[in-house]
């Protein structure tokens, strides 16, 4: 028994020992976490370094004449370290003495909600010790300069707890302006939680050009979790390089305008307008507009590189296979019909509109657009050998990817003329525009060539690459071919496309046009993916270059149209947006480049001022000059020499209607404009002297006025 008791005693002293030690053990983790937690924590950070990325500025995109296309600019998130030995001390004191007043910065400044909800939250997120709480995100840079001085984080990052993260957002300060071809740069978290880019147009296909190094840091983690960097171990980040772009606003502010306005009258689901400079092959706009869900119209998609049926625009490239092989001439005769109708080999051939007599010139097949005197022409010079129209088609380049400076250009497709039973019914309908896909870039790239004496040069979007203004590399004009046939099929191109002005299908449009046009329509009955030609949906077209005597631009409108809709053709819808802009783009440029063209004897007493009219009249009284009145009240009014009188005008001005408003200095000009929701990008001093926007042209939502001053 004794032995027994022994062992007993011996297990409970051991067994209370234990104990006393768990209890030991827990009360001094439960001291240590609750009362020393924030020390050894500090301890670790101290403990352990690691390295962290210095991001490198992403390049600017610019325009041929300097303004920024797209740029990156700093944003700014706040967050609140409620764990900072800066607001803990004292039990609190600091924040408790800035709170309220930290609150009412923030609601009166952002508004977003009262200083009482923001007070609850900053209290609420401090009493359960939050050491990274979101307060703002994404602030511009004017908003952090604001929130810098509020209550409480003016006191710095120590005291107030406050973290601020940089981060860059790119924006297109044009905002639709060329978006689409300019592109995006967007990151995006991946499924598999990574962060990824995704970059489109200019922005892609040049992404690692702009997209410059990061470098790194080595930095040590004290108390608080404050990093602190080690000297001598930073990497500087490589910053991006700048795009300079063949792109100009002003142009592209013309195309984009004209376009849309086409736009929302016809409500078609797209469409795509390009500007070419003739001898260089610079591409000065690129336009592409998609229809949204709720009916707006933006550059969704670049629908200038999309292949599809190009309809009767393809005639060109037969007319000069033919004129070129020899077997027909301009002045050849063809039997077209007055059906409207006709059997051409094994198939019947329609044309879209009567011809007007029943026997054409090959000249006049191509201006009245008819699909059975080309497709006979092709026939002729074709029919024995099928393949060898293809041939010529690659002379063109009409079978190779575009040479443009972007990423994922489509391939053209075309039907096969190499095989037995089908190869002549495909040649006679790629003659006038199906069985063969070409994107409007193409179509574009070969009437260009034949406005500039058949040299084809390719087209480009970028001139130059530099860094901090120093040229990197420069981008010259290309020659892919020096001639794509001889000089007097050229020629023969060239009087053809006038005839389609002066005589054909275009013919109404371009009536009282100040200078020439050369070019041609087209409406391709559409067959595309989901879309059946059942579905009566078309594509119109105009191509073409002006002025025509001497071209400097070349341009072509493709519109896709709502199934079944009444006006289609190419004339209708394509030939008006492309007049808007030859005109426009003629009054600003082509005609200040060459004033003796159309040059008038200038009238030294002339002169136009424009303005309000009890300012003009303050001046003419101010001065003693006698002036004829003819505004019958003060409004904004033009003044204009009649015989060497001034003449006080009223200047009429409608809402939603573009005013004159040259003549006016640019505050009259900005005072104006912006009243009526209109946006303005000027350039030079002095008085107006042209407006991107004609006058009585109806604004659109958000559009920008380009005002060019003497």
């Amino acid at each position: 028994m004794e032995v027994k008791r022994d062992i007993l005693w011996r297990v409970y002293i051991s067994f209370l020992g234990i104990t006393l030690l768990s209890l030991l053990v827990l009360g001094r983790a439960f001291y240590i976490q609750k009362f020393q937690g924030k020390y050894w924590r500090s301890m670790s950070d101290s403990l352990h370094q690691r390295f962290i990325p210095l991001a490198a500025e992403r390049g600017t995109i610019y325009s041929e004449d300097g303004q920024m296309l797209s740029t990156s600019i700093p944003t700014f998130d706040i967050y609140m370290d409620f764990n900072a030995d800066g607001l803990r001390e004292k039990k609190g004191k600091r924040f408790y003495e800035n709170l309220d007043s930290f609150a009412i910065s923030l609601s009166n400044y952002f508004g977003d909600k009262t200083w009482q909800e923001y007070k609850k939250q900053l209290l609420f997120a401090y009493k359960n010790d939050e050491r990274h709480y979101p307060l703002k995100k994404k602030l511009s840079f004017d908003d952090y300069k604001v929130f810098r001085e509020f209550p409480l984080a003016r006191l710095g990052r120590n005291k107030s707890g406050v973290i601020v993260e940089v981060n860059t957002k790119r924006l297109t300060p044009f905002k639709l302006l060329a978006n689409r071809t300019i592109g995006l740069s967007r990151e995006f978290i991946a499924s598999n939680g990574k962060t990824k880019k995704q970059n489109v147009g200019l922005e892609r296909s040049y992404d690692s050009v702009l997209n410059g190094h990061d470098g790194q840091r080595l930095v040590r983690y004290i108390a608080g979790g404050t990093a602190i960097p080690v000297e001598g171990s930073e990497t500087d980040p490589v910053n991006g390089k700048d795009i300079f772009t063949t792109l100009d606003v002003n142009i592209q502010d013309i195309t984009e305008t004209a376009l849309m306005k086409m736009m929302l009258q016809c409500k078609g689901p797209y469409g795509t307008a390009i500007v070419m400079e003739t001898q260089t092959g610079k591409i000065k706009a690129m336009a592409n507009l998609g229809q949204q869900k709720d009916g707006s119209y933006w550059e969704d998609d670049n629908y200038a590189l999309r292949a599809t049926e190009p309809g009767s625009t393809i005639k060109l490239a037969t007319l000069l296979s033919v004129l070129e092989k020899g077997t027909s001439s301009l002045g050849d005769v063809v039997e077209i019909g007055s059906a409207g109708k006709a059997q051409v080999g094994n198939k019947i051939v329609t044309d879209a509109e009567r011809s007007p007599r029943p026997i054409l010139t090959v000249q006049g097949c191509f201006a009245h657009s008819s699909n059975i005197g080309m497709s006979k022409l092709a026939l002729k010079a074709f029919g024995q050998k099928p393949a060898e129209y293809k041939e010529y088609l690659h002379r063109f380049h009409l079978d190779v990817r575009s040479p443009i400076d972007l990423t994922d250009v489509p391939k053209p497709m075309m039907a096969p003329l190499d095989q037995k039973g089908s190869s002549e019914g495909n040649l006679l309908w790629m003659s006038f525009g199906y069985g063969i896909q070409v994107s409007p870039l193409h179509t574009l790239t070969l009437y260009n060539t034949i406005a500039n004496d058949g040299k084809m040069v390719k087209p480009y979007l970028v001139n130059s690459i530099q860094k901090d203004g120093i040229v990197i590399k420069q981008f010259q004009p290309t020659v892919l071919d020096e001639r794509i046939c001889k000089t007097s099929v050229v020629n023969d191109a060239r009087a053809s496309m006038r005839m389609v002005v002066t005589e054909g299908t275009a013919r109404k449009v371009f009536a009282g046009m100040p200078f020439a046009i050369a070019g041609k329509t087209g409406t391709a009955h559409v067959s595309d993916g989901k879309i059946k030609y059942d579905d009566a949906v078309y594509q119109a077209t105009f191509v073409g270059y002006f002025p025509a005597d001497k071209p400097q631009y070349t341009c072509i409108v493709v519109i896709r149209t709502r199934p079944h809709d009444p006006i289609h053709f190419g004339g209708l819808l394509a030939a008006p947006v492309f007049r808007e802009i030859a005109i426009r783009i003629y009054s600003m440029y082509v005609e200040k480049k060459n004033p003796s063209l159309y040059a008038a004897v200038k009238d030294s007493n002339a002169y136009f001022y424009a303005g309000m009219a009890k300012d003009i009249k303050t001046v003419f009284n101010s001065m003693s000059v006698s002036y004829t009145d003819s505004v019958a009240q003060n409004t904004w009014a033009n003044v204009y020499a009649a015989d060497y009188k001034p003449v006080m005008k009223t200047n009429e001005i409608r809402q939603r209607v573009m005013p004159n408003v040259r003549g006016m200095g640019l505050k009259d000009a900005v005072y104006l404009l912006e009243n009526m929701g209109v946006k303005i990008s000027a350039k030079g001093k002095g008085k107006i002297i042209s407006q991107s926007v004609a006058p009585g042209s109806l604004l659109a939502k958000g559009i920008t006025v380009m005002l060019e001053l003497s």
